[in-house]
């Protein structure tokens, strides 16, 4: 078995390269793994258990959605948070809306139902849109609405999922009972999100530990607990966990590089191993009965429901034409839904797999459909902007302790006034100090007569307070320096 699961990682590890150099979002090649290894071809590895997929997949998402929220940098948010969350929102509960009518008119499936499977597949996939932004380098605006939308958008489609099945099962007593519950599940997420956030930064400043290692397990521990608080007080825990990501991801505690980087394997191995689950689940003899449907589904979703919803959502916002366009081509489908797609199997709904084959073939045809048409779309409507080259060595500050500095990177622009001219003539602030330069690949000591180049990258200690200062003084006009 651990020489099987051994193979299995390596393998994905190795899908990561291949995907990202052919423009495939990841989950096409950890969800291929999974296939082929499972029952229905090379029968490595038999697994059937929808409900053990369900839980087991509860636990990963509470971490990648965390992750996800983490990286929201703050000043980003705020400048795309109108249009971001309304998509995340409005625009999940109208995409569900219009393509749960869709299915029960030309489906003929009963508007419960319809609405359920709807719900499932609402939500866009963060990984997917994560690796294809970050691979080809899209307007700052767009690339940071998806990016938004797709780390915030997965807890309404939960919440949605939960609901109908509620609805199917009879489980409200009534209308007004479900309401509040919907409501209490966003905002009682939300609120215990903040409460737990003041009680982990409380935990992480006063540990004080000498041990990188304290730190990390303290925050799977305020992870965990946000999520159980949330859970026993029957709010929504994934609203809790991302509210709590975000924050924390945007306030100053000691040993957060370090933490990050743990969160961001974590996060690597939990995506890994959610998806080749999600693939072991799958019989692809199945789809034999279930593709028609399929390709309906995703015909409506991609060409009639996210548009509408798109374009109603974004109707307050100063998006172009073109624009919209690209943001509604921009909704990939990813692990969610799948993981969602267990969620009626489990309450006894989907006892002969009908809805989460449906499921899984339609986020598998718009991973391939959109995942490798959305790049080239960028270009087409000249969307794209000039990609920077990887940097080698990447420098960065340690501190088991809160510090009032931080590393910056810092890229010299072409057209920057300082280009030529030696670091001693910068004048910069003298808490500022360039603690190295990579140049071409090669990493440099920098000295007071070195002289800077355009495409340098700069690594700056400086004050917290004057991280925004930084660029300015590297390429902002000489009355600056």
């Amino acid at each position: 078995m651990l020489l099987f699961i051994s193979f299995l990682i390596i393998l994905a590890v190795i899908s990561m390269k291949i995907s990202t150099r052919l423009g495939l979002p990841l989950l096409i090649g950890f969800i291929l793994i999974g296939i082929i290894v499972g029952s229905d071809v090379l029968n490595w590895f038999y697994f059937d258990n929808a409900l053990l997929t369900k839980q087991i997949a509860e636990i990963l998402l509470i971490f990648i959605i965390f992750d996800g929220a983490f990286r929201i940098p703050r000043d980003t948010f705020r400048k795309v948070a109108g249009p971001s969350l309304t998509l995340a929102t409005l625009g999940v509960v109208l995409t569900a809306t219009f393509l749960g009518l869709c299915i029960h008119f030309l489906l003929g499936f009963e508007l419960a139902y319809a609405f359920l499977i709807a719900s499932i597949i609402s939500s866009t996939d963060a990984a997917a849109v994560f690796m294809i932004t970050n691979a080809n380098p899209i307007k700052h605006k767009l690339a940071a609405t998806l990016n938004v939308e797709s780390a915030a958008n997965d807890p309404m489609a939960i919440m949605l999922t939960i609901t109908f099945l509620q609805v199917i099962t009879k489980a409200f007593s009534s209308p007004f009972t479900a309401i509040i519950m919907l409501l209490w599940q966003f905002l009682g997420g939300a609120l215990i999100g903040c409460i737990c956030y003041k009680v982990s930064v409380f935990f992480l400043n006063s540990i004080k530990s000498e041990s990188r290692g304290s730190y990390h397990v303290l925050m799977v521990g305020c992870i965990l607990l946000t999520y159980g608080f949330a859970d026993v007080l029957k709010a929504n825990g994934i609203i809790a966990v991302f509210f709590l990501g975000f924050l924390l991801g945007n306030h100053r505690f000691p040993a957060k590089q370090s933490v990050s980087s743990f969160l961001e394997s974590i996060s690597t191995i939990f995506n890994i191993g959610l998806f080749i689950m999600l693939g072991l689940l799958a019989f692809p003899h199945r789809f034999v009965f279930i593709w028609k449907e399929s390709l309906i589904i995703v015909g409506i979703l991609m060409f009639i429901a996210r548009p509408l919803a798109v374009f109603l959502s974004m109707l307050p916002f100063k998006y172009t034409h073109k624009e919209k366009i690209f943001i509604t081509w921009g909704g990939i489908k990813g692990a969610v839904p799948i993981v969602l797609a267990t969620y009626p199997f489990a309450s006894g709904i989907d006892t002969n797999g009908f809805i989460f084959d449906t499921i899984f073939f339609a986020v598998f045809l718009s991973c391939i459909v959109q995942g490798t048409t959305l790049a080239p779309l960028a270009k087409f409507f000249r969307f794209t902007e000039q990609k920077k080259s990887p940097v080698p060595h990447v420098i960065e500050l340690h501190s088991l302790q809160l510090s009032d500095y931080e590393m910056v990177e810092v890229s010299v622009e072409a057209d920057s006034p300082h280009v030529g001219h030696s670091i001693s003539e910068l004048h910069l602030d003298t808490s500022m100090l360039i603690t190295s330069i990579v140049r071409h690949g090669r990493l440099i000591i920098p000295k007071g007569n070195t002289s800077l180049l355009a495409n340098d990258t700069l690594y700056v200690l400086a004050p917290s307070s004057k991280i925004n200062d930084v660029n300015t003084y590297i390429n902002g006009d000489e009355t600056n320096t």
